[in-house]
């Protein structure tokens, strides 16, 4: 029988409910597991309500599921947010020092035994050895997983968590068998975790970044902290600016003179952002930008998820210039598309914005082997590859609208750019012409950066219900359609990363036999399915939309989906 089994950790931000999930998740890599961390927490220092929640597998897994199998409350308000997500024969692992289990329902006093072996501080890691004995864990395997977690920190602090995590263990398989067996293997994992922010700042990396510029804003942060802690091993400068407007000039100003530049936010810095968005499209100066969707106007849920974003991306910045937008769905594909990204920015000079979100972003995906990055290509000419470097002209209106890129103070070509409209040698102009002449040139690239994009995925056959989504969705959608199928109902899904220039072609071919189409999406509006409507003509019958700043659960979708077949 497959295995599929959930544990939520719960408890106060400040109780460390993030190294219990990450050691659970090690434990889960090294014993040969598939596992899926879904951090949840609101935006406060210490209190209020914190969880992971891990979904653990021997098939792979990319999406979360409602039930609970065993909930490791923290403290008691954990049992009464969480305790209705109980699957039947599920068990709650509750903090008591003098009460023994009644039902389901287990009691360890972590704290207490934590301060017999360095501290209180260490109640978490009790409480990660108990339920790694609950799931039959091998102590072995538990000890690995902590020294993975914890094997770089300062002298002392290893061995205080290993007696740690051997106390809870021990202490639970003395007084309860395992509630949740899971098949764990001896052979070495061919695996690694990997979040999403992890992921799109090695694909950065990859796309040959030099500088990322940022201010702090979740959950986009954790892309920078990344490129920081690569910062002393690769050409890489990472700079904290004071504001989100300074990143963003930084970043400009940084590509204009040739360095692979890129920056990472969420929606509300990205709204600071657009004057320079606009600027480095006026210039047609190359430049990467990350937004981190999360939901709301204004500051909204700062630590919640959402796809609200969309149209802004498309549209952000006063009037109009070609740009690309990319949403990538998993680790592997935000590594490529981060590639891609620099890439096409610099080939094209023009801006690319890659849309991801909290969930995104502050998850743990266990991952395969990537593909080595490709080889990087930079677009720029130098007076050598030009017959008279006086005569430079840096907005020359060239047929395919690519102005030949030289880089200034490199020889004997001057580069003259400006935030104006300008003639081809970069200088203001105002004349009808010049004007007419600039956005004939800079729409010119429109052909070609559409021949780049690629065709939404498909996943199963067209006819009957299409499920159609883009970005973080994809695990959930694919997820979805097996539900569907396994219930009887011909079903596919359709997914979307590249998303500008709009594939209309593509997805048009895309769309054919499906009979119901139903959009699935973290807005209130189903901006995907209005876009897909605007380029192709083709609306949907239906959409499933989620805005509470969580992440959808596959069978919610494949129920609400199915009600609007039987419907149709």
């Amino acid at each position: 029988m497959a295995t599929d089994i959930t544990v939520k950790i719960g408890g106060a931000a400040g109780q460390g409910i993030q190294t219990v999930g990450a050691i659970l998740a090690q434990a889960c890599r090294l014993g040969g597991l598939q596992v899926l961390a879904v951090n949840d927490f609101e935006s406060r220092i210490r209190g209020g309500h914190s969880f992971v929640q891990l979904r653990i597998s021997d098939r792979p897994v990319a999406a979360p599921s409602r039930e609970t199998h065993l909930l490791v409350a923290m403290d008691d308000n954990s049992v009464a947010r969480h305790g209705d997500t109980l699957d039947p024969r599920g068990r709650i692992l509750c903090e008591a020092s003098n009460r023994e289990t009644e039902g389901r329902t287990v009691f360890l006093p972590f704290t207490e035994m934590a301060k017999g072996v360095g501290g209180r501080i260490l109640a978490n890691t009790v409480a990660a050895g108990a339920a790694l004995s609950l799931l039959d864990a091998p102590l072995d395997l538990c000890r690995k997983a902590v020294a993975e977690h914890f094997g770089k920190t300062e002298t002392g602090r290893l061995e205080k968590n290993l007696a740690a995590v051997e106390a809870g263990h021990s202490a639970m398989a003395a007084a309860h068998a395992a509630a949740w067996p899971v098949p764990w293997q001896s052979t070495a994992p061919a695996t690694i975790l990997m979040d999403g922010a992890r992921a799109l700042a090695l694909g950065a990396l990859a796309g040959d970044c030099r500088l990322a510029a940022f201010y702090p804003m979740s959950p986009a942060t954790g892309i920078m902290a990344h490129l920081a802690s690569l910062a002393d091993r690769f050409p890489l400068a990472v700079e904290q600016a004071e504001d989100e407007l300074a990143a963003a000039n930084m970043m400009v100003g940084a590509a204009f003179a040739g360095v692979r530049a890129m920056t990472a936010t969420s929606g509300g810095g990205f709204c600071l952002m657009t004057e320079a968005l606009g600027l480095a499209a006026m210039t047609e100066t190359p430049v990467v930008i990350v937004n981190a969707q999360r939901p709301g106007p204004a500051t909204g849920l700062p630590t919640r998820t959402g796809q609200g974003d969309l149209l802004f991306a498309i549209h952000a910045s006063q009037d109009e210039f070609p740009r690309f937008v990319f949403a990538p769905g998993s680790p592997d594909q935000a590594f490529a598309v981060m590639q891609r990204a620099f890439e096409l920015s610099d080939k094209y000079q023009v801006p690319a914005i890659v849309l991801v979100d909290q969930y995104f972003n502050d998850s743990l995906f266990t991952i395969g082997k990537w593909k080595s990055p490709e080889s990087v290509r930079h677009y720029v000419v130098a007076d050598g590859d030009m017959a008279d470097p006086a005569a430079y002209r840096r907005f020359e209106a060239v047929p395919d609208g690519v102005s030949p890129r030289a880089l200034p103070c490199r020889g004997q070509a001057l580069v003259v750019a400006c935030s104006d409209e300008h003639r081809e040698d970069g200088h203001i102009s105002e004349t009808i012409a010049d004007r007419n002449r600039m956005v004939e040139k800079r729409n010119a690239k429109g052909p070609a950066m559409m021949g780049e994009m690629t065709p939404p995925e498909r996943y199963g056959d067209p006819d009957g219900l299409m499920l159609i989504g883009w970005g973080s969705t994809l695990g959930a959608l694919r997820e979805s359609v097996d539900l569907l199928r396994a219930d009887g109902l011909t079903a596919s899904a359709l997914h979307f990363t590249d998303l500008w220039p709009f594939p209309a072609d593509a997805v048009k071919a895309a769309l054919e036999g499906a009979r119901i189409r139903v959009m699935v999406e973290q807005n209130g509006s189903a901006q995907l399915g209005r876009l897909i409507r605007e380029q192709t003509g083709i609306d949907h019958h239906g959409a499933v939309l989620k805005t509470d700043g969580r992440p959808f659960y596959p069978a919610d979708i494949a129920r609400q989906a199915a009600a609007m077949a039987k419907s149709a």
